[in-house]
């Protein structure tokens, strides 16, 4: 027997139900901005850019800033050109950690400002034809840390250090001092001096950093270097002159908000699981109305008749006798086929088998009745036999 259910539409939720099942989530969500806010307030006054002498973090210069002034060395922060033309003078180290980012009229301003010493970070070949001219630069070969092989008294007393990065063609560069070689040129130059001022070129800046500054001679070096004179400038322009640093945006982002967006992704994640569909076993549920298989096909033949359907009819009995027959002749329902086993059993001609199975379609409702009771008689016949 067959049957039909009647589908039932869920009532809408009330307001008092949606703000029931979403206030636990919400609250949590409060909960966690709350917490990301406050860590944002409380780390907002902290520096976290790359080789920033006030940055704690593992690419900032503080400690290194620390050490400096802990051998009575004054270390400024300058932010303009104003600021630092006004500053510099003979007793002053200039630190550029990011030549290569200045535009021309910046390099050449720093060459006329009259610093005692100035310390280049890795610059390319436009900042040295600028401030450092006959230098040129040279692929690095892989290594970081290197041994002084040279007779510069900063160097030898520091010893090795991780200096290895871009490397320096020095040739015509008369007078210059280059040290921490790799393949036979230096990381390390100092420029011979010009009315007592002289410039540092090194070729990465892995030893002015937090995480690298205690490791082989890094410190020794670098206090060697920047500490030559009472003061040093640290130049990390601001007022309209590119950013210095090339950290990404998320490198960016303070680490406050690094964290909330991390606790965000954790609550969505758990939000996620438990608002989740539970699947269980399959719940029978009672049927509300129950159609008795006679009046589906009752139904199923008016619309035939009404739409004087007699082919299709026709079709669909003969179709379910073949499959019956083939069923119980344990034959495929194929015409050559099935037509001999049926002859082979019944005695009939293949004839008669074929014209009841894939004859014509009846003329009218009189034949088609007919039809069903010679089908049905075959039938009898084949399971009697």
């Amino acid at each position: 027997m067959s049957t039909s259910t009647v589908d039932h539409v869920a009532p809408s939720p009330t307001a008092e139900q949606v703000w029931r099942r979403l206030r636990a989530p919400l609250a949590l969500c409060a909960l966690v901005l709350i917490v990301v806010s406050t860590l944002v307030l409380l780390q907002s006054d902290r520096h976290r850019g790359r080789l920033d002498p006030r940055s704690t973090g593992t690419q900032g210069s503080k400690a290194l800033a620390q050490l400096l002034r802990a051998h009575g060395v004054e270390v400024t922060l300058v932010r303009s050109q104003a600021e630092l033309a006004a500053s510099l003078g003979p007793d002053a180290t200039l630190v550029v950690p990011f030549p290569d980012l200045l535009p021309d009229h910046r390099l050449r301003a720093i060459t006329t400002t009259g610093a005692g010493r100035t310390v280049l970070v890795a610059p390319g070949d436009d900042a040295l034809s600028i401030l450092a001219p006959g230098a040129h630069t040279r692929p690095g070969t892989g290594r970081r840390t290197l041994d002084p092989q040279c007779a510069l008294p900063a160097a030898t007393r520091a010893g090795n250090a991780d200096i290895g990065g871009v490397r320096y063609d020095i040739d015509l560069l008369p007078g210059a001092t280059g040290c921490y070689p790799q393949g036979g040129r230096p990381a390390l130059v100092v420029t011979p001096p010009v009315a007592g001022r002289d410039t540092v070129v090194l070729g990465a800046g892995t030893l002015l950093t937090n995480d690298h500054l205690d490791d082989h001679g890094n410190a020794a070096l670098a206090l060697n270097l920047l500490g030559a004179h009472p003061r040093v400038l640290w130049y990390l322009p601001t007022d309209g002159e590119p950013p210095a640093g090339d950290d990404s945006l998320w490198d960016l982002l303070p680490a406050g908000w690094r964290w909330g967006i991390g606790q965000l992704g954790v609550t969505a994640l758990l939000l996620a699981l438990w608002r989740s569909r539970r699947l269980g076993p399959v719940v029978t549920e009672p049927l509300p109305v129950v159609v008795r298989a006679a009046e589906t096909v009752e139904g199923r033949a008016r619309l035939y008749r009404r739409g004087r359907a007699r082919d299709t009819a026709a079709d669909l009995l003969r179709g379910a006798t073949r499959e019956r027959l083939a069923a119980t002749l344990g034959t495929t329902p194929t015409d050559a086929a099935l037509i001999a086993a049926i002859t082979a059993r019944t005695g009939r001609t293949s004839a008669d088998v074929h014209a009841l199975l894939y004859g014509a379609i009846p003329a009218n409702d009189e034949a088609l009745v007919t039809l069903a009771d010679d089908l049905d008689a075959l039938i009898r016949q084949v399971r009697t036999t």
